[in-house]
C-alpha cells in the first residue's frame, strides 16, 4: 500500500449530503400528505357544503391544512432524522462540532416562513371579503355586505333577499319572518338558493346562534342586532345549537331547521302566517323589531307555549329569574 493509499484509508468516509437527503424525503412525504388532504379529506371536512358560507369555510380549512402539512412534516422529519442519523454512539462522551450559523439555512427559513405568513394573510383577507364574512356575525352594521343586497326585501315570489331573525332565549331558539307579517316559528325553514340575512338577538342573556351545517355562527346579545349571511345550496335538515354558556339548560338549547324548495317554503311560510293570525299569536307578539325589550319575555313565552307549541328545552318556558325545572 502506497503512502497516498494509506492516508486515504485513514481518513473517515465522506459524509452523505444530509440536506439533499432530507429534502428528498420531505418532498415525497409532503406531496403525499397534501394530495391526501385535498383529494380524500377535503370533501369530508366540516362544516360541509350545505351553504355557500359552509363551503367557503370547508375550502379555507382545506387550504390551511395543505399549507400546514409540509411545515409539520419538515419539523417532525428533521427531529426524527437527527435522532436516527446524528445520535451519539455508545461510550461517546465528547462534544459535537461547534456550529456558528449557516447563512443558506437562515435565509431559506426566513424566506419560507415569510412567504407562508404573507400568503395566509392575503388569503384570509380575500376569503373574508368574498363570501361576506363567511356566515359570521358582523354586528348591526356589517363591514362586508352581501353583494349590496343587505337592504333588499324578499317578498313571496320575489328573488331578492330573505330576512330571518334568530331569537335566543333561555333555553330555545325561535325565528321571526318580517316579510310574512312578523310570524314566529320554532323551526328554522329556509328556501333553497335564496340569499338570507340573519338578524341574531337575545331576549335575556348572551347566547350564540350556531347553524352548524350552514356555516353560520353569530353571538346573540340582548339589545343587539348581529347580522350574518348565507345561501343554502342543498336540501335537507340541519341543527341549530347555542354555543355560549347561557344557564342551567345550555346543553339542551338546540333545535332543528330544514332547507326546502322555494315553492315549499312559500307554502309553509304563508300557512304559518295564516295560522298565527287565526290563533291570535301575531296579535300577542310584540311588533317586529331588530331587538326587543326583555320585559316581554314572560308574556311572550306564555303565549308561544299555549298557542304555538314553542317550548323551552325541558318542555316548558322558563323566564331568566326561574332557571329551575319544576
Amino acid at each position: 500500500m502506497t503512502a497516498a493509499q494509506a492516508t486515504q484509508a485513514a481518513q473517515p468516509p465522506a459524509e452523505p449530503r444530509h440536506g439533499l437527503r432530507i429534502f428528498a424525503i420531505w418532498f415525497v412525504l409532503a406531496l403525499a400528505a397534501d394530495l391526501l388532504i385535498w383529494l380524500v379529506w377535503y370533501p369530508h371536512l366540516p362544516p360541509g357544503d350545505m351553504s355557500d358560507s359552509a363551503k367557503h369555510q370547508q375550502f379555507d380549512i382545506a387550504v390551511l391544512a395543505v399549507a400546514a402539512a409540509p411545515v409539520v412534516i419538515a419539523v417532525l422529519l428533521y427531529f426524527i432524522y437527527s435522532i436516527v442519523v446524528w445520535r451519539a454512539k455508545p461510550d461517546d462522551d465528547g462534544d459535537g462540532e461547534p456550529i456558528y450559523g449557516n447563512t443558506k439555512v437562515q435565509v431559506a427559513w426566513i424566506a419560507g416562513t415569510s412567504a407562508i405568513v404573507l400568503f395566509l394573510a392575503v388569503f384570509g383577507t380575500v376569503e373574508l371579503i368574498g363570501p361576506a364574512g363567511a356566515g359570521a356575525g358582523e354586528g348591526p352594521s356589517p363591514v362586508w355586505k352581501l353583494a349590496g343586497k343587505e337592504t333588499a326585501a324578499w317578498s313571496p315570489g320575489g328573488n331578492d333577499m330573505l330576512q330571518v331573525q334568530a331569537i335566543g332565549q333561555q333555553w330555545d331558539w325561535t325565528y321571526r319572518y318580517p316579510q310574512f307579517g312578523g310570524m314566529e316559528s320554532a323551526e328554522l325553514v329556509l328556501p333553497l338558493n335564496m340569499p338570507i340575512t340573519f338578524h341574531v338577538t337575545s331576549l335575556d342573556v348572551i347566547h350564540s346562534f350556531w347553524a352548524y351545517q350552514l356555516g353560520v355562527k353569530a353571538d346573540a346579545n340582548p339589545q343587539v342586532d348581529n347580522v350574518a349571511y348565507t345561501t343554502a345550496k342543498q336540501l335537507g335538515g340541519f341543527t341549530v345549537r347555542c354555543n355560549e354558556l347561557c344557564g342551567i339548560w345550555h346543553g339542551a338549547m338546540y333545535n332543528y331547521g330544514r332547507v326546502v324548495s322555494p315553492t315549499d317554503f312559500q307554502s309553509w311560510a304563508a300557512g304559518m302566517q295564516s295560522k298565527e293570525q287565526s290563533d291570535g299569536v301575531l296579535s300577542a307578539l310584540p311588533s317586529y323589531a331588530l331587538t326587543y325589550d326583555p320585559t316581554v319575555i314572560p308574556q311572550l313565552g306564555k303565549n308561544l307555549v299555549n298557542i304555538n307549541q314553542i317550548t323551552g328545552a325541558a318542555g316548558l318556558y322558563y323566564p331568566p329569574n326561574d332557571p329551575v325545572t319544576p
